[in-house]
This record gives C-alpha cells, structure tokens and sequence, in this order.
C-alpha cells in the first residue's frame, strides 16, 4: 500500500509510524554518542546503562521492581522480541494462540517458530473474546497465547476483567502469555493500559515484548526489548544472541536520555495522539462511515460497506487512486473473511491529518 500511495501520491496512513522526529534531547544525544567509544558491540542482551535506565522507567510506571541484569533482553526492535518470546517459549509442534484480528507478524512469528495458531475471534465493534470460545482453545493445551495490548488494528484497550479471564485460564492450562505492549502510552480516558505481567501471579509466565518505537517516535532506530522471569531471560538471551547479536550500541547510549524523561512527556504525548485522533475521526464522522473509535494506539478501523465495492482490497486501492488517501485492508488483519473494512492510522502531523479529511470527505458521495 506504501508502493502504491507513492505510486500515486496519495497521503499514506497506511504504513503506521509517526511523522514527527524523536524529541531534540535524544537528538543532541545521539550527537555526542557518535563521538563517543559506543561503536563496538555492546553486551549482547544489552548495554548495562541503558539496561538500567529502563528497568527504572518500567517501575515507575508499572510498579514492577526489574533486575536489569536478570529480567531484560535488549532486541532490535519489537520484532524482534516477539521472535526471541516466540523461540524461548515454544517448540516445534507447540500451539499458540492468537486473537484475531491480529498484528500480522505474529502468525508468521509463530510458523517460524514451528508453532501452530489456534485463532480467536474479537468481534467487531467492540473487539470482545467469547468467553467459551477462548476456553476451548484453552483447552487445546497451548504452550502460549499473544496478547496485543493495546491492540493493532482494533485500537482495543484489555480490562482489567479480561485481563484477569486470560490469567485464569493461563494459570490452569500452564500457558505462557506473550505481550505486545508498544502502545501503552497511548490510551485515552477512561481506558487504562495494565501491563500482564503485573496481575497477581502472573509475573513468572508473562514474557513482555515491547519497544521505544512509537513512544519516542524513532521507529527506525530498532530499540526493543523482552522482559520476564529470570528463567525465561536466561533462554531468551540465548535465542537473541543467535538472531541478531545485540542492538546498536551508540543508539542505546542515546536512548538513555528518553528513558529518563519526566512524566510530562509522556502527558503531553497523550494529549497530541488525541487531537490528532479527534481531527481524523472528525472527519470520519462527516462521511457518514461507520468506525470503530479507538481505546488506544492510533488506528481507526473504517466499514467501507455502503461503498458497494467487492472487497477491501479493491476499496483500498480505489481509494487510493482516485481519493488520495492510503489505508490498509482489514482482511490482512483477520483469520476471517472479514472484507468490509479499512485500516487508518492518525500518527501524522494535524495539517497532513485535515489535508486526508478533506478528500476523504468526498467518499460520502460515492456511498451506492
């Protein structure tokens, strides 16, 4: 979709990553550390400050009291945490299970792993599991369920009653629980993002993947990490060490200034992710389609139905063409024939956002 947007130069809110440089600190940082003696490996699962810095902004926010040196794997990229947790936990064989819809690396990650999906359906519009449905695949014996919270492509923030229902049935049926948890500081009132691994009893199945990606809009730079047990940690250093090495050492010497960062930046992130939700959805309303209004992260997933096209697909690329604005197709997203709806994601600056409403609007006159 990315292709075909610059094909013809249609505004991208495919391909979800922020528009807007990291903050001017890490910046300056990142200058002094390429002038610095950080152009060697780092220690593999990660540089001890930068270790350290995070284990300190992970306990404030979360209450969970980390060991940098027993509890953290640096990646590079949340990608490549989600493989590390994948590896660590599962066996060739193994069955994992997925929610759908889902982020669309993570049944790749599992055939990698030699793991077997056992898929899970969030209904739309409010993204709820079936309480039986998800005891059933439960009872398949999986070695591991990924939870996406919050969730790409539904915008859907977990309770904390669904959280604790997830708990539950982990702890009966021996379950790991693989977290994906790159949104959690992008969740809008009343929602509230509560990391897994924080729920009573469940710290030593919990294996949480997250990134400084999209909190600190430096997607490009790689940074990730896996959090766990000191058990886990010790085979997933191992998986890590095999896959990629180490993340970059001078970006992690820079990293280590956002890590530190007041608690207003992170207020103040919040409050720009939500005017930016409110421009888009704004927009969205005057179309007369209906969506789903995100609980968190920044995509917005659209019903293209009353457009009359044959599928997603084809709506997208139409769209594109002959609207000027790129989204993704839902079907991409879920294990079910699910082919009325398109993704967008509002990561851009307000001007590019009122600049993709303004033709967006023109799809209220293409409703057949």
């Amino acid at each position: 979709m990315t292709r075909l947007a610059n094909r013809h130069n249609s505004i991208n809110l495919a391909q979800g990553f922020p528009d807007n440089n990291p903050p001017p600190e890490i910046l300056a940082a990142l200058h002094r550390a390429a002038d610095g003696p950080y152009h060697q490996y780092a220690m593999t699962w990660g540089a001890p400050r930068f270790r350290a810095a995070l284990a300190a902004k992970i306990n404030r926010f979360s209450g969970l009291a980390l060991d940098p040196d027993r509890h953290l794997v640096v990646t590079c990229g949340s990608t490549e945490a989600m493989m590390v947790a994948m590896m660590t936990a599962c066996n060739p064989g193994d069955q994992v299970i997925i929610f759908s819809p889902f982020y669309e690396n993570y049944a790749a990650d599992a055939i990698l792993s030699g793991a077997q999906p056992i898929f899970v359906p969030l209904s739309p519009p409010d993204f709820k599991f079936d309480s039986e449905t998800l005891a059933r695949a439960f009872a398949q014996k999986p070695k591991a369920i990924i939870l996406c919270n919050p969730s790409n492509p539904s915008g859907k923030v977990f309770t904390r009653a669904e959280l604790l229902e997830i708990a539950g049935l982990a702890e009966k049926h021996d379950t790991f629980v693989i977290t994906d948890e790159v949104y959690e500081h992008i969740v809008y009132p009343p929602h509230r993002h509560i990391s897994f691994a924080t729920l009573p009893g469940m710290f030593d199945r919990t294996i949480t993947c997250n990134s400084l990606s999209k909190t600190y809009s430096m997607t490009g730079w790689r940074l990730g990490y896996v959090q766990a047990s000191e058990a886990v940690i010790a085979q997933a250093r191992k998986v890590h060490d095999f896959l990629t090495v180490g993340a970059a050492a001078p970006l992690q010497e820079a990293a280590v200034v956002g890590l530190e960062f007041p608690d207003a930046y992170y207020t103040h992130l919040l409050w720009e992710y939500t005017a930016r939700r409110d421009v888009l959805l704004g927009y969205l309303a005057r179309t007369g389609l209906a969506y789903t209004e995100p609980q968190g992260a920044y995509f917005v997933l659209v019903d293209i139905s009353p457009l009359g096209f044959a599928s997603d697909l084809e709506a997208a690329e139409w769209i594109t063409r002959n609207i000027g604005v790129t989204g993704v197709p839902g079907s991409s997203f879920f294990r079910e024939p699910v082919n009325h709806l398109i993704r967008f994601h509002f990561a851009k600056d307000e001007a590019t956002l009122h600049a993709a409403g303004q033709r967006l609007l023109r799809l209220g006159a293409q409703k057949r």
